[in-house]
């Protein structure tokens, strides 16, 4: 029942999409209305997310936050959306934020298709891990794809705070590599949940301490290429972990 409401309704966001995207050539109100449709969607959307989370019950917890982190993906995949949209709105077809209002549709579209994927997935016990796990995957590279770009972060952090989140890292390595020597679903699962967040905070520490007001352009090259780096050995760990 679950399912079905989450595919129709998942369905429906995507129409949305594709009116945002082409509202951006439109008129302000025709933006609007395909602005307001998206957001009525996404709540609809969450709510039978959480419903299908909720019906799992409470022993399998890690399996809830696998359901509620795809949902948050497509919200946040949304609110870009709707914000490249906007940037978007009355330029000409080669004007680079129609190129960017491009890229974040097809953000969209990989995301919705990603929570139908993992709640197909949450049906089969036998494929919970694995899913899980492409899912962060898939996450990870795109956080790494923010992390790269030339967007300024809102708020600077001192470099001892990046140095904290990289134990979250270390942490994360060591439940991998056990997962992958186990092999048990739940601790795959387990693996997945922890990397999302682990990866995700090290990248938003690295980038704001390496733009603090005491780092120097050569140190902050270095910072963040070796948030690159450490961002894509840890997503090889990962695709071992799959292989496995």
């Amino acid at each position: 029942c679950y399912r079905e409401n989450i595919l129709k309704t998942a369905k429906a966001l995507v129409e949305d999409t594709k009116l945002l995207v082409s509202g951006a050539a439109s008129s302000q109100d025709k933006l609007a209305q395909a602005a307001q449709s998206s957001a009525n969607t996404i709540t609809q959307l969450a709510e039978v997310v959480k419903l299908g989370a909720a019906s799992l019950g409470s022993d399998d917890p890690e399996t809830q936050v696998v359901l509620i982190n795809a949902i948050k993906d497509v919200a946040k995949a949304l609110s870009d959306l709707i914000g490249a949209t906007k940037g978007a709105a009355s330029k000409p077809a080669d004007d680079p934020s129609m190129y960017q209002l491009k890229g974040a549709a097809k953000v969209m579209v990989t995301n919705v298709t990603s929570l139908l994927k993992t709640v197909k997935a949450v049906e089969d016990e036998a494929t919970r891990g694995t899913r899980a796990l492409e899912a962060t995957i898939e996450y990870i590279k795109q956080e790494l794809t923010v992390f790269q770009s030339s967007e300024v972060p809102e708020k600077t952090s001192s470099p001892e705070e990046s140095i904290r989140m990289t134990k979250g890292i270390t942490m994360a390595t060591a439940k991998a590599v056990a997962a992958g020597n186990s092999c048990r679903q739940e601790d795959v699962i387990a693996t997945a949940n922890l990397s999302r967040k682990a990866v995700a905070d090290m990248l938003t520490a690295c980038k704001q301490a390496s733009y603090h007001p005491d780092v120097n352009e050569e140190v902050r090259e270095r910072a963040l290429r070796f948030g690159t780096e450490c961002t894509l050995g840890y997503l090889e760990l990962l695709e071992h972990v799959l292989l496995v």
